[in-house]
C-alpha cells in the first residue's frame, strides 16, 4: 500500500497540475470506486460537476481537493492499487480506469484501480481531532505526520508510552502518527537499532527521540527519491516511478548482509504481513509485545 512518500508525491503533481481548475463533466466507469460516497454514483457526478478543484493537500496516506464552496472535499485514497493520473483527453481509456473527471484544461483527472480498494467521495471538511485543521470529516481522527509542522515530539512520546503495545504495531496505529506503513516502519526501527516487538512503555526518551529522528529521515529521503515502487501500480500523477526501493536497508532484504554490521536480515511474520530485523544491531528484547 502507498504509504506517506508515495502518496505526497501525488500530491505534488495534482497541486501543480490540478488546482483550480474546473470540472468539466466527471463519468464512473466502475461504481465501486465511488462506494464510500452514500448517495450514489449519480448524486457523486451531478453535484462535482461544474465544481473548481482547490490546492491538494494530503493527511497521512489519504488525499483530497478542497472544493470551491470550501465546505466540502473530493477525498482519496489510493488503497492497495489506485493510481491518480493527469492525462490528455484524449489518451487512450486503460482497462483499470474507475473515475474520469475532464478538466477545462483539455487535460482528465484519472482514477485508476487495478483491485479497485481505493476510492473516492465527496465528505464535508471538520476540524481535526490531531491539531484542529480542516480536513475532510471521515478523517478527523488520523494524526499528523512526522513531517507536518504541526507535529509535537513530546507528544508523539508521551502518547507512545502509554499505548503498551510492540513499537512497530504502534508507528502503524495511523492515530498516533500517520503515513508510515510497513515499509518505512521497517526502515525507521532499522535506523533507531530498535526491534519492532520492543514493548513502547519500556522505550527511554532518548530512544524514542531516535526513532522520530529516524522517521522523519526515511520519510524524508524516500519522498526525495520519488517513493518506493516495487512495480507498475505506485507512480506519480505522470506515470512516473519513485527508486527509494534501491536504498532500501532491511524491508525485502531478508537473507541479505545487513548494511551496517553484516549480519543476515531476518523475516518474520507480523500482523499478517512481514517484519524485516538485522539480529545484531535490533537484538529482540526479553519481553516482547506484538
Amino acid at each position: 500500500m502507498p504509504e506517506l512518500p508515495e502518496v505526497e508525491v501525488v500530491r505534488r503533481g495534482l497541486a501543480a497540475h490540478v488546482a483550480g481548475r474546473t470540472v468539466d463533466s466527471v463519468e464512473v466507469r466502475n461504481h465501486r470506486a465511488v462506494r464510500r460516497h452514500l448517495p450514489g454514483a449519480s448524486d457523486f457526478t451531478a453535484r462535482l460537476t461544474g465544481t473548481r478543484l482547490g490546492h491538494a493537500r494530503r493527511r497521512g496516506k489519504y488525499l483530497w481537493l478542497p472544493l470551491d464552496d470550501g465546505d466540502e472535499a473530493l477525498l482519496a485514497h489510493l488503497g492497495m492499487s489506485g493510481q491518480l493520473l493527469v492525462q490528455p483527453s484524449r489518451a487512450p481509456l486503460g482497462r483499470h480506469l474507475r473515475v474520469r473527471l475532464r478538466l477545462d484544461t483539455g487535460i482528465d483527472l484519472r482514477f485508476v484501480d487495478q483491485r479497485t480498494f481505493g476510492g473516492l467521495v465527496l465528505t464535508p471538511l471538520a476540524p481535526s481531532t490531531a491539531d484542529g485543521a480542516a480536513v475532510p470529516l471521515p478523517i478527523t481522527h488520523i494524526g499528523v505526520d512526522a513531517l507536518d509542522r504541526s507535529f509535537d515530539p513530546a507528544r508523539f512520546a508521551t502518547q507512545l508510552r502509554r499505548r503498551q503495545t510492540g513499537v512497530k504495531r504502534a508507528l502503524l496505529d495511523q492515530r498516533l502518527m500517520s503515513g508510515v506503513g510497513n515499509i518505512y516502519a521497517d526502515e525507521a526501527l532499522w535506523r533507531a537499532r530498535l526491534h519492532y516487538a520492543r514493548p513502547t512503555e519500556t522505550l527511554r526518551r532518548t530512544e524514542i527521540a531516535r526513532l522520530v529522528a529516524a522517521v522523519q529521515a526515511v520519510l524524508g529521503e524516500a519522498l526525495r527519491q520519488g517513493g518506493t515502487s516495487f512495480d507498475a501500480l505506485y507512480v506519480s500523477v505522470n506515470g512516473e516511478s519513485g527508486y527509494f526501493d534501491r536504498s532500501l536497508a532491511v524491508y525485502g532484504q531478508a537473507d541479505r548482509p545487513c548494511p551496517r554490521c553484516g549480519a543476515l536480515v531476518q523475516r518474520a511474520a507480523f500482523m499478517n504481513r512481514s517484519a524485516y530485523t538485522c539480529p545484531r544491531c535490533q537484538p529482540r528484547p526479553r519481553r516482547a509485545r506484538w
